[in-house]
């Protein structure tokens, strides 16, 4: 998905959906390198992606068995309806 040279609002969504694939490495090699010069550009974009890593980093240590069965059951709720299911 490449990024479009229109109005900042718009670029700066497309660059939010895509953070997980940038992160991922699934971004082409064009797209990551338009994807790393927006956020050079738009502290708003750059600041957003190092609270992304910053949550990876804190939930990648959290187990299922650490959160109490409510907030479990609330964040599986929370992603079926993300997920539309």
């Amino acid at each position: 998905m490449r990024l479009p040279t229109l109005r900042r609002d718009v670029v700066c969504q497309q660059a939010v959906e895509l953070v997980t694939d940038y992160l991922e490495g699934r971004l082409s090699r064009r797209d990551a390198r338009q994807f790393e010069a927006h956020l050079r550009a738009c502290d708003g974009c750059e600041e957003y992606l190092r609270q992304v890593k910053a949550t990876i980093t804190v939930l990648g240590s959290v187990q299922p068995d650490d959160l109490a069965p409510e907030t479990r059951q609330g964040l599986l709720e929370l992603y079926r309806q993300f997920r539309g299911e």
